[in-house]
């Protein structure tokens, strides 16, 4: 879980993550890819169950689109948008995943030496790296790179976008597309981001290691969907290094599957400006004669270079001690790369491991936070009840009072009724009672009268007693 959780941050932290997703059958056209399509339209007739839709995106962002062959294992075509000239070129090879496992949970490009055991059937569906290894043929780019700039550089080096090319081949399709592109279409149509171009490829039964198809032609199809726009077939047979024969879309059309159209509504063939479309095939022609002259210029240098070639064999033996002290001098400055790659890894990898652990507290925070406050709603809940609940015990014992005061005794009931006749016949025995209580006080204060003057009597007799004297006393 917590390599899952550095990978997905490694993901949103570093740009060089490149994404192909692989589009639904439910989704319209390429999804998010549509944009790279005149009209937000992808070509028509392209309809074998083996066709797998690709939107090849970079950073997050769609760079060009790709119809995908699983049988022949090359893309049909690549559609594309001229950004920039390509200022340095980097290539960093991917494959597809879902192609092979659609059921796979890596849903972006990876490097096929990072899969591993976690893609089934790999290479079933889709060429490998290991397919072009010792073959003879170059991975060919339908949306070359030197086309694209930065991210969309980046996103082009899939091999879903490429086909098998001799050395030769693949140099000189990527030189003519290249200058076709800036100085014949470009020039031509008045607002770039309108040129939609599509590169394709015409599977041959010529396969390498009798999985790839190797294409029987090339071709490159332009539509400029602007004001004065027009559009232009490209086709380069693949026996033919030199060949870059010009044809309308709709010949181009006819060479590929039956039905088929590259462009909504042909790109708007009746408003297309036939004077700009005859600028474009002479900048074609200029270009095509231009390749031709070159290429004799290059017979002519091959047949003076026999004296160089002489030379070369005696500067040799110091061109290969040369070569070893470069190489001695590469190794040891990768050497230096990688000491400090490993550094820079392990810096970054405890940095990533604190930001997970503030991730995970965060998370765990926010938790509280919330368990806390749902739980407002239900203590307030609980009141509300504890409340209405004592208001029912009110109302019960309001109840029970009265059901109380309404059950008092008949007895009591009758003796309060006969309080009356019981009070009156009780007046004269109280009568009585209240006059032997008077003759009673009053006796009692005779007694206590004569108690007292007995007592003055006996005091003064005991005090006289001892006073006067014992002489006197028979007196």
């Amino acid at each position: 879980m917590k390599t899952s959780i550095v990978f997905l941050l490694c993901i949103s932290v570093f740009p060089g993550f490149s994404q192909g997703r692989v589009v639904r059958k439910d989704e319209t056209g390429f999804a998010e890819c549509n944009v790279f399509f005149s009209g937000q339209v992808p070509p028509e007739g392209f309809t074998e169950p083996f066709h797998v839709k690709i939107c090849q995106q970079y950073n997050k962002e769609p760079r060009f689109a790709t119809l995908y062959s699983t049988k022949d294992k090359i893309p049909l075509y690549s559609a594309f948008k001229f950004t920039k000239p390509a200022q340095s070129e980097e290539e960093n090879w991917l494959v597809e995943p879902q192609i092979d496992d659609p059921e796979n949970d890596l849903h972006e490009m990876v490097h096929e030496a990072d899969i591993g055991g976690s893609v089934a059937n790999l290479g079933a569906n889709q060429a490998l790296t290991s397919d072009y290894v010792g073959s003879g043929y170059e991975r060919g780019l339908l949306n070359p790179s030197l086309l694209n700039e930065k991210d969309f550089q980046m996103a082009t080096y899939t091999l879903t976008n490429a086909v098998p090319l001799s050395p030769a081949l693949s140099k000189s399709w990527h030189r003519d597309i290249g200058k076709v592109v800036e100085q014949a279409l470009i020039p031509h149509c008045s607002k770039m981001d309108h040129l939609y171009l599509l590169a394709g490829a015409v599977p041959s039964r010529v396969q390498v290691k009798g999985k790839v198809s190797v294409p029987e032609s090339l071709w490159l199809a332009a539509c400029c969907d602007a004001p004065e726009g027009w559009s232009l077939g490209l086709v380069k047979k693949t026996n033919d290094e030199n060949s870059l024969a010009d044809l309308m879309v709709r010949e181009l059309e006819k060479q590929l599957l039956p039905g088929v159209q590259l462009f909504k509504g042909n790109c708007g063939k009746d408003k297309q400006s036939q004077k700009k479309r005859e600028a474009v095939l002479q900048a074609v022609s200029q270009i095509r004669s231009g390749e031709q002259e070159g290429t004799n210029n290059d017979q002519e240098t091959k047949e003076n270079g026999l004296v160089g070639r002489v030379a070369g064999i005696i500067a040799t033996p110091f061109i290969k001690l040369l070569e070893l002290f470069i190489y001695i001098f590469v190794e040891l400055v990768k050497f230096v790369f990688y000491f400090l790659w490993l550094v820079v890894k392990r810096v970054v990898g405890t940095i990533l491991g604190g930001v997970c652990s503030l991730w995970n507290g965060m998370v765990s925070y926010l938790k509280a936070i919330s368990m806390v406050l749902i739980s407002i709603p239900y203590d307030v809940g609980r009141v509300i009840i504890n409340i209405f609940l004592g208001f029912l015990q009110i109302v019960q014992d309001v109840m029970s009072l009265t059901y109380r005061i309404l059950s008092i005794p008949v007895g009591f009931v009758l003796h309060l009724a006969a309080f009356p006749y019981r009070s009156i016949c009780a007046i004269p025995s109280v009568l009585h009672d209240m006059a032997t209580g008077i003759l009673g006080t009053f006796s009692l204060v005779i007694d206590a009268t004569a108690t007292v003057l007995h007592g003055f009597y006996y005091l003064a007799w005991h005090i006289l007693k001892r006073f006067v004297p014992k002489g006197s006393s028979g007196d």
